[in-house]
């Protein structure tokens, strides 16, 4: 089983994202912007991390930089509501193994699974 960061300002959509992952994680931890997040990598070292873009204090593309150059080898998921080329490039930019906008969590489930035959 794999544990797994969740990064939201909003309370509901880590609930939910919580929710989601459940059944693939025996562990997941939450924290509501970026600096809380660079804190929480280095505590729990988690195999994935959900990371918003739009937070007060520190925003996700700043976090997702500042994990990947703490350890390269951290996957980073972008769960965000702003679906644009713009975002999309400055995440591939910070390191972002995948960008799913918030009306298709579901890919999420598929992103998280292992490889079949691995």
């Amino acid at each position: 089983m794999m544990t797994v960061l969740i990064v939201d300002d909003n309370a509901e959509m880590r609930r939910l994202l919580k929710s989601l992952v459940r059944p693939l994680a025996e562990a997941a931890y939450e924290c509501g912007d970026g600096a809380e997040a660079l804190a929480a990598y280095a505590a729990h070292r988690p195999d994935w991390v959900l990371m918003d873009i739009e937070m007060k204090v520190m925003d996700g593309v700043t976090a997702t930089k500042e994990i990947l150059a703490a350890d390269p080898a951290a996957k980073v998921i972008v769960v965000t509501d702003y679906d644009h080329a713009e975002w999309r490039a400055a995440v591939r930019a910070a390191g972002a193994c995948a960008f799913v906008p918030k009306d298709r969590l579901y890919e999420i489930i598929t992103l998280l699974q292992p490889p079949t035959g691995a």
